[in-house]
């Protein structure tokens, strides 16, 4: 009775999350809170992205940083203006490193440095110019000019809606510039900040860092839509060959670094031309998509599903030796995967390949391994799995290891 009356308040909290958050499921919010569950295709693009972003933003302030030395020595007097060139002109050979020196890469890594460095030269820029500033007894013109330098911490600040970041990465790459606003409270002319003052300036800056987060988390889940779609095969769901082939050459390199296994599963739908022939084409999707849906119930978290042709699929699984490969080809065909339109279970013919096993020395040699023994599957009667060892698995096969074998 207690649980009737609890799940009213239930509907109505998952309600408000809907209404808050629209479509999203818990998966795709921790993502837009927290980057280190992205899978490698979005980190890639994401790394990208970001720094050709950094390097653009870059060269802009490499154009634009020394030409208000003009400003400056017009508007400040000697030997302050000399200093303030002397930092602009430092700030842009840094400028100017970051935008033609920096590497593109794919790491997320090389991307959370390329944003660091882009944040820390306005950062040292004010904390640096703060004080001599401060320590000029200035006024009129001067002094006007003189206070937009005080503002940079909150252009900064308002920057990071530039970049496709998540909310851990807006906070951590906020901070150094919101210490840096309490920091010139501490040093220099103290009558410039009074406590009312820096508290007004950390509240704006707080609220801007919180909007231009939420700008780039909205950047962040758009482009990660743009790579779900273009990525995807529509009707089964699956990654598309070409997502494919770039995710086992990650998966192929950091097999090969960390000297764990990497096992391939090749599976082709048997007979699946005759479904096309005799009931058509809509009668083929349904299969696949069933089939499709089958296969994924059998898979891990980590593993990969990629549709490699018509009816063919090829199953990517790190860390997976050949004994687990089989576990999961032998679950995939324990699990329907669809009843043909004749009222016939739909069976599939499998190849497993593993990359020290068989001695691969890429990836390309590895999914080959798989096709051909796909393809001995399927010459020797269909509804196979034919292993590492090239032994054939068939439905009467006991599983390799069973006592008494």
């Amino acid at each position: 009775m207690q649980l009737g009356r609890q799940d009213p308040y239930v509907a109505a909290f998952n309600e408000l999350v809907k209404r808050v958050f629209g479509d999203l499921t818990v998966t795709q919010i921790q993502d837009l809170l927290f980057f280190h569950q992205h899978t490698p295709l979005v980190a890639r693009r994401r790394a990208m992205l970001i720094i050709s972003r950094v390097r653009m933003v870059s060269a802009v302030f490499a154009l634009l940083t020394p030409v208000w030395i003009v400003v400056d020595m017009l508007i400040f007097s000697w030997p302050l203006w000399g200093e303030l060139a002397a930092l602009r002109l430092a700030a842009t050979l840094a400028f100017a490193l970051l935008a033609f020196g920096f590497r593109t890469s794919e790491s997320v890594g090389a991307a959370h440095r390329a944003l660091f460095w882009l944040l820390a030269v306005p950062t040292l820029f004010f904390l640096i110019s703060h004080p001599l500033i401060g320590s000029s007894n200035l006024s009129g013109p001067a002094a006007a000019v003189a206070t937009g330098y005080a503002f940079l911490p909150f252009v900064m600040v308002a920057g990071l809606s530039v970049f496709p970041i998540t909310a851990l990465e807006g906070a951590l790459f906020a901070a150094p510039m919101i210490l840096a606003q309490v920091g010139v409270a501490f040093y220099g002319d103290m009558n410039l900040f009074s406590f009312s003052s820096l508290l007004g300036a950390l509240w704006l800056l707080l609220v801007l860092s919180t909007v231009a987060t939420l700008a780039g988390m909205s950047q962040l889940h758009f482009m990660m839509a743009l790579v779900n779609q273009a990525s995807h095969d529509g009707l089964t769901h699956g990654f598309t060959r070409r997502v494919g082939e770039e995710l086992f050459e990650l998966q192929f390199g950091h097999s090969v670094r960390t000297d764990t296994p990497l096992s391939c599963v090749f599976i082709d739908l048997d007979n699946f031309k005759r479904v096309n022939d005799r009931f058509g084409h809509e009668e083929g999707d349904r299969i696949l998509r069933k089939a499709s849906d089958g296969i994924r119930k059998c898979l891990r978290r980590g593993d990969v599903m990629v549709r490699w042709g018509g009816e063919e699929f090829v199953i990517i699984m790190p860390h997976t030796d050949c004994t687990g490969a089989l576990t999961a080809a032998m679950r995939m065909r324990g699990l329907s995967l669809g009843l043909r339109p004749d009222g016939e279970p739909q069976t599939a013919s499998i190849g497993i390949a593993e990359r020290n096993s068989d001695a691969c020395t890429d990836w390309q040699h590895l999914v080959e391994m798989a096709d051909q023994r796909m393809y001995a599957a399927k010459q020797n009667g269909r509804n196979r799995i034919c292993i590492c060892n090239g032994e054939m698995i068939s439905d009467e096969t006991p599983f390799p290891g069973t006592p008494g074998l």
